[in-house]
């Protein structure tokens, strides 16, 4: 389900596909990782490395490092703040 803003609305509507954890996703351009993997029904990005509990987006404005995660051809990045690219693969700390 998407949820426009108010005022600001959707630039855009075209559809990217993308892999989380090996898994194909869609999403729409512009959109965030953290929030296209949310709008897919994905809540858990990682687990912690003390007691292996899940997490996702905690601040959502890229200044913790709950949502991090590897994109296939950078490393590691921040879900929040990172936008989703076409084709591209991206996974959790523990794959």
């Amino acid at each position: 389900m998407r949820i426009d803003h108010p005022l600001l609305g959707n630039k855009s509507r075209k559809t990217v596909s993308f892999s989380f954890n090996n898994l194909v996703y869609k999403g729409v351009e512009g959109d965030t990782i953290g929030v296209a993997l949310w709008a897919n029904g994905v809540k858990t990005l990682r687990h912690s490395e003390k007691n292996n509990e899940p997490r996702g987006m905690y601040c959502g404005i890229g200044q913790c490092y709950e949502c991090r995660i590897y994109r296939s051809d950078i490393g590691l990045v921040k879900a929040c703040t990172t936008l989703i690219k076409e084709g591209e693969k991206y996974y959790s700390i523990e794959e």
